[in-house]
């Protein structure tokens, strides 16, 4: 359980630090979301869907730009989610090593390590 909490604690402690960007990212994707929903007239609420299903590479397909401009200003929406997505994969990955090397017994990480990179 302490190995959980120390996970945790850093995983926070990570997304607490990158806050500034993930907020300026989640603004970005939207922002312009919302200038692609204008392009194409889409609601506001179905402009902000399509942007972060977008940003987040889910893609379902059941909206989609038609116009020029708005496939440009996609690559941009993308480009971003991309950057907001590999933040927390960032923060997720470095938790659970802080946390592995605080809890985890030294020998059996450094056999495991070794058996991965044989």
């Amino acid at each position: 359980m302490e190995f959980t909490f120390t996970f945790i604690g850093l995983f926070f402690l990570g997304i607490y630090l990158t806050a500034p960007l993930v907020v300026f990212l989640f603004l970005v994707i939207a922002i312009l979301g919302i200038i692609v929903g204008r392009i194409e007239r889409w609601s506001y609420f179905d402009a902000i869907y399509w942007a972060f299903i977008t940003a987040l590479t889910v893609g379902f397909g059941d909206i989609r730009p038609h116009r020029k401009h708005s496939k440009m200003i996609t690559l941009a929406i993308t480009l971003a989610g991309i950057m907001f997505s590999g933040i927390f994969v960032a923060v997720t990955v470095r938790s659970a090593i802080e946390a592995f090397k605080k809890h985890g017994d030294q020998q059996v990480v450094r056999e495991i390590t070794q058996g991965l990179s044989r």
